[in-house]
């Protein structure tokens, strides 16, 4: 789509798609949300743009984001995962990829990671007219990182928490005047 009004000015065809498709919409299952956690982790610190160029790679080299098959991996993996260029190669930020897949399998006992996440949506959220108000990080997010930390959960501070909210669609932040807000029915 050319000449629509977005939150985000780019020209690069992979930012508006995930901005046009993806960014906002509502992500409600486990895997969906572990995926965009550990994506999400990755980038802190880098350009989202830089992730969605991996995406796949990531994809390929997580089993998918599948948390079962994720939560088995060890050692060998990481070594694995920390030569692969198809990835952001931290040795942190992978290690807490596996951490939060064996914390995804381990809510399924209580609280379920979809379940919790949702579970912090704000009761009420303002549109945002311009850039200048989106906010870092909320009372919510904020909140949800600290529950996510207790579970077991790593690289999910309170920002990248929020980040997450935004793109799983648990806060709607298109701006007011974003043709995917406009069309969407009130």
């Amino acid at each position: 789509m050319t000449d629509v009004a977005r939150c985000w000015e780019s020209s690069d065809p992979l930012y508006n798609s995930y901005h046009d498709e993806e960014w906002g919409n509502p992500v409600r299952d486990e895997h969906g949300l572990y995926e965009r956690l550990c994506l999400e982790g990755f980038q802190s610190g880098l350009s989202w743009l830089t992730i969605l160029r991996k995406r796949e790679g990531f994809r390929a080299a997580f089993a998918g984001f599948d948390p079962d098959r994720v939560a088995r991996f060890g050692e060998r993996d990481v070594a694995r995962l920390l030569g692969d260029a198809g990835i952001v190669r931290h040795r942190g930020k992978i290690e807490a990829a596996i951490a939060n897949a064996r914390a995804t399998v381990a809510l399924r006992d209580s609280t379920p990671l979809h379940e919790l996440f949702w579970s912090f949506r704000p009761e009420q959220h303002d549109v945002p007219q311009t850039q200048k108000d989106w906010q870092p990080s909320t009372p919510e997010s904020t909140a949800l990182a600290k529950a996510l930390r207790k579970a077991g959960f790593r690289f999910v501070g309170p920002t990248t928490v929020y980040a997450a909210m935004q793109a799983c669609g648990v806060v709607d932040d298109h701006l007011a005047t974003c043709f995917v807000r406009l069309g969407r029915p009130s």
